[in-house]
């Protein structure tokens, strides 16, 4: 398993760099036909390489992504490593040590043919080309794990929020700063206006943030601005509360006399909610206990994975299933090596209980025909 770590480690894969991910890709595709014993369907879309294992007959579906935050040549900087059972390197913790528990698990679990596994190259710029083929795959399943990274100690991710990014784009009306201030419509002090605006559209007591992050405005020092934009970022626990602050920004109106707004932008994922983690989590747990393992606990996620559009459908979906480790999309981002053997034999008989209380493609084909 280390082996295999250290090749996807060292493959490096930004989203951005189709090259890269496409060489990944490739080394992706072998390890999971060396292990699950059948070679992935590849699905192109706009450039971008998406790896399907399809389930077979509603079986479970093992969900992740293969690219990642860092650009080519940071393995230079920061190479593969494992010092004292703790393994480090781009990308290790997000994703790639999931990967590799995904497919080992897989395998171990006796029912590789029945289990569908999804690696996408896109998840990490907010899966644009992937998101329907994530849709389409946990329809076909009866269960979606993620295999994203655990939360601390290992524990399961029952909840994340959703996520919606607007950008904001202010016109206002240039004139000289010093000659005829008064003649121009200040794009830079609407948008101060709309930042403290949209920012007290938080809701603190039910964790709904609203953070105006990336902002521009003006061209000269000594011109009243014409135009500014801002980038907000939204986050919230519940679809209702994402839904009201989508409402919010849309009806943006500007202050100034003569100004004029547009909002573009959504809702990108809607909330994972606890309610369809429950079962699983309470199957994982009675798992962990049959194989003399702690019972792993569960946390909420402010960050957004790919399990949001698969919660959302209301199929059960349960994240952080991936590696024990910290610091995601940080430099000092690692694995602790230790955990790896457990968390896939974890992994493993999990997908083969929820195997074994459904019937194979086979049996379902004959009950057909049966009938």
């Amino acid at each position: 398993m280390v082996d295999l770590l250290r090749d996807l480690v060292t493959c490096e894969s930004p989203s951005e760099d189709r090259r890269a991910l496409d060489r990944c890709a490739d080394a992706v595709a072998a390890a999971g036909e060396h292990l699950l014993g059948r070679p992935p369907e590849r699905v192109l879309r706009e450039g971008i390489t998406h790896l399907v294992w399809r389930p077979g007959g509603k079986g479970p579906l093992l969900l992740g992504h293969y690219d990642t935050v860092w650009p080519i040549g940071t393995l230079d900087e920061l190479p593969f490593s494992v010092r004292d059972g703790i393994a480090r390197g781009p990308g290790v913790f997000d994703m790639k040590a999931g990967i590799v528990q995904m497919m080992y698990a897989a395998a171990l679990s006796g029912a590789a043919d029945r289990i569908g596994l999804l690696l996408t190259g896109d998840e990490e710029t907010g899966s644009p080309t992937s998101r329907t083929l994530v849709e389409e795959l946990a329809a076909e399943s009866g269960a979606v794990l993620v295999g994203e990274p655990s939360g601390d100690g290992g524990a399961a991710k029952t909840a994340r929020k959703g996520v919606a990014r607007f950008r904001v784009a202010v016109r206002g009306r240039a004139a000289h700063a010093g000659l005829e201030p008064e003649l121009g419509v200040n794009a830079t002090v609407e948008l101060a206006h709309q930042v403290l605006t949209m920012a007290g559209a938080s809701r603190p007591d039910l964790g709904t943030t609203v953070t105006p992050t990336v902002a521009a405005a003006g061209s000269t020092t000594n011109t009243v601005p014409d135009a500014a934009t801002l980038s907000v970022d939204v986050r919230a626990w519940t679809r209702g509360e994402l839904d009201r602050v989508a409402r919010y920004m849309r009806e943006s109106s500007p202050v100034l006399p003569g100004a004029e707004l547009v909002v573009t932008g959504g809702v990108n994922r809607y909330p994972l909610e606890e309610a369809v983690s429950a079962d699983l989590l309470c199957l994982v747990r009675s798992v962990a206990r049959d194989l003399g393992m702690p019972e792993p606990d569960a946390v909420r996620s402010g960050g957004g994975s790919d399990g949001n559009f698969t919660g959302a459908l209301g199929i059960p979906t349960l994240d952080g299933m991936g590696a024990v480790g910290g610091h995601p999309h940080a430099r000092d981002e690692f694995v602790d090596l230790g955990h790896l053997p457990g968390r896939t034999a974890l992994l493993a008989a999990v997908l083969a209980r929820l195997c074994a209380n459904r019937p194979s493609p086979a049996a379902s084909s004959r009950t057909a025909a049966d009938r």
